[in-house]
């Protein structure tokens, strides 16, 4: 889920550090059939521009190769321009009101503040969002420029033959030795829900904070569901849930979403709906006529309720963007939309067990649904430009971290606990559990934010950190170091031994490292 990812820019010195200038453009590469030599106009081509596209092609250039990015008129994607930059901007002012409206928690602090004197401006705010979008998509297509890339500014598309991709606003073909696709991915609105994006709206529609409704009805208990009721409490809206699930927060390891039920939606004008579709959603008109939700019962599909709300969002998740470029005349057949790739991100002719490389064709990001994060595509990047230059390289998807930047902020690496009770009952090792506290650490205490806590999950027979699942102040932030523990075999017990700067929130995660070889922290 694409929302809940904060934008990184990378430098192009970045990217060129990450290979020795020893082997750019390895003897592996052919360069026989490179640009240079007039067979191809470019060495790469993606079809893309969010945060994978980007992140091929500051690494392609890195390598020395020859690039094209085709942006469709969309350079960020979906990150920049509709999902992690602007939500961010939406999260970080209406968490200011909010907490300017907490009145207990500034006396605890010392601070007397009148409630009804904190006022904001909804124009204001959705204008943050705004300009903070296009100012990093300004600096996004800057960089290509920058770096020698060339944008092309329609979509691409693949046409019948191999190596081809053709600019649709032209009809321009180009012959490419290597073509990435990175198409991204768009809201997903179910049959019989209509969106116009006015009063029934997707997150698209959402961050363009039209109205602040009274009562906001969000389909879909994900992620973006989430954000999203935390930026309408915090400005003053009642919110209901609707989740077709039996719980809330169904992708969530259970513990964690416990606690977030108690903080995130117990203590706030929240109620919700599980176990039950939405299965008609018809527009209102703001003021006037409001928006009709009729719900029908998950399993028995008989209507239960009738809701009538000022406004309704739809987060109920996102597929892939691959219409209409050219999948079909490649021979190349799609799971709902979705690409099948392997390790090495390279396109594969279908789903079936039997199914062939497409040569010279890669496919990054939510397009292939391995992980549908912003920089995971970025990732997915990186390693089809490695593969395409014969070092052969595989993605860690288990060492990728997510976050949730709600207030406060859900963050996790690995399988939830659930799912590594399976794992380990299976592979026959035995799971490890330790936790920090929040409300012991000096620094959250300080803020007046003790609640949250830090679950490690461990391998006992060998200390090797399976997953870690964070809900507390900064959770986003101190999940880093948990994701690059599991990406190098980190144990318990080397992490136990590791200085944790005091008094910091990084010492919640050394309670738990300790905690997990039997030491004390405090």
């Amino acid at each position: 889920m694409k929302l809940s990812i904060a934008f990184t820019f990378i430098t192009f010195a970045a990217v060129e550090a990450f290979v020795p200038a020893s082997n750019l453009r390895p003897a592996s590469y052919s360069m026989a059939l490179s640009a240079a030599d007039g067979e191809f106009d470019f060495d790469v081509a993606i079809i893309g521009c969010g945060v994978g596209g980007h992140g091929a092609a500051l690494h392609s250039r890195a390598q020395g190769l020859s690039t094209a990015v085709f942006a469709g008129g969309d350079v960020g994607g979906t990150c920049v321009n509709r999902g992690c930059v602007p939500s961010k901007a939406l999260l970080a002012a209406s968490g200011r009101v909010r907490e300017m409206r907490d009145t207990a928690h500034l006396e605890s602090l010392g601070i007397q503040i009148d409630e009804d004197a904190v006022q904001y401006s909804r124009e204001g705010i959705a204008n943050h969002a705004k300009n903070l979008a296009n100012k990093v998509k300004g600096n996004l297509e800057n960089s290509l420029v920058a770096l020698g890339c060339d944008v092309i500014e329609g979509r691409g598309a693949l046409t019948g033959n191999p190596q081809e991709v053709m600019d649709q606003s032209t009809g321009k073909i180009y012959k490419c030795k290597d073509i990435i696709l990175a198409p991204g991915s768009v809201p997903f609105v179910p049959p019989g829900v209509i969106a116009d994006e006015k009063t029934v709206y997707t997150s698209d529609g959402a961050l363009e904070l039209q109205f602040v409704p009274e009562w906001v009805a969000i389909i879909g208990s994900g992620y973006i569901g989430l954000e999203f009721s935390d930026v309408y409490t915090a400005l003053g809206a009642e919110v209901t849930f609707i989740e077709a699930l039996p719980n809330l927060m169904p992708t969530f390891d259970r513990e964690i979403a416990k606690q977030a039920e108690r903080l995130l939606i117990r203590d706030r004008p929240i109620d919700y709906r599980t176990g039950v579709f939405a299965a008609e959603v018809t527009p209102g008109i703001p003021g006037e006529k409001p928006v009709t939700i009729k719900m029908i019962d998950a399993q028995t599909k008989e209507h239960v309720e009738t809701l009538e709300v000022d406004a309704a969002m739809v987060a109920t998740g996102r597929v892939p963007n691959t219409g209409n470029m050219g999948l079909e005349d490649r021979g190349i057949k799609t799971n709902r939309g979705f690409v099948n790739v392997n390790e090495k991100m390279q396109v594969l002719s279908s789903h079936d067990e039997d199914a062939e490389v497409i040569p010279n064709l890669y496919c990054i990001g939510d397009a292939n649904g391995k992980m549908m994060l912003a920089h995971a595509a970025s990732a997915h990047g990186i390693s089809a430009i490695e593969n395409i230059c014969g070092r052969e390289h595989v993605v860690n998807h288990a060492a990728i971290p997510a976050a949730c930047f709600t207030h406060p902020e859900i963050s996790m690496v690995g399988p939830t606990e659930e799912q590594a009770i399976e794992m380990a009952q299976k592979e026959g090792w035995t799971l490890g559990k330790s936790q920090g506290n929040f409300r012991a650490n000096s620094k959250a205490l300080a803020e007046g934010e003790g609640n949250g806590i830090a679950k490690v999950l461990f391998k006992k027979e060998t200390g090797e950190v399976v997953a870690v699942h964070i809900i507390g102040l900064h959770a986003a932030d101190l999940i880093q170091e948990c994701a690059n523990a599991v990406a190098a075999g980190t144990t318990v017990q080397e992490l136990s031994m590791m200085v944790h700067t005091h008094p910091t929130l990084s010492e919640v995660m050394d309670e738990a490292f300790k905690g997990a070889v039997g030491m004390a922290s405090h």
